[in-house]
């Protein structure tokens, strides 16, 4: 049986030299994980239009990607998501959480102190290097 692959993007939004960081839902799978904030490729759309859109539906907020960070990916139980990782600084807007429980900004080098979702801790590594 073939898994089902789930292609999402995610934006480290940084300001000030700290990285945005949001904490998953109650009730949501992988709820009180702390992600990237991001989401679901739709039909016929770049993972940078993606993002973009994501984050504007999820914070009411505008950004614009700087650069590639990595790709990874992870077998949960409701399939494999592959994601792409952007860092992105934020044009407009400040960052309203209308789907998450909360959320906070942090130096690259405690950026490893949150329990993390699992397909995010690349990222994190490589981000609390830089």
């Amino acid at each position: 049986m073939s898994r089902k692959i789930i292609q999402v993007v995610a934006a480290a939004i940084l300001k000030d030299g700290k990285y945005f960081c949001a904490q998953r839902p109650e009730g949501k799978s992988l709820s009180g994980k702390w992600e990237f904030p991001g989401g679901k490729l739709e039909a016929n759309e770049s993972p940078e239009q993606a993002l973009i859109r994501e984050i504007k539906e999820e914070f009411n907020s505008t950004i614009e990607i700087i650069d590639f960070v990595n790709d990874a990916s992870y077998d949960y139980d409701f399939g494999t998501v592959s994601m792409k990782t952007f860092r992105a600084h934020l044009v407009e807007g400040d960052l309203q959480l209308l789907e998450h429980q909360d959320a906070i900004w942090l130096d690259p080098n405690n950026l490893n102190t949150l329990d993390w979702a699992p397909v995010d801790r690349p990222a994190v590594d490589l981000l609390s290097k830089k």
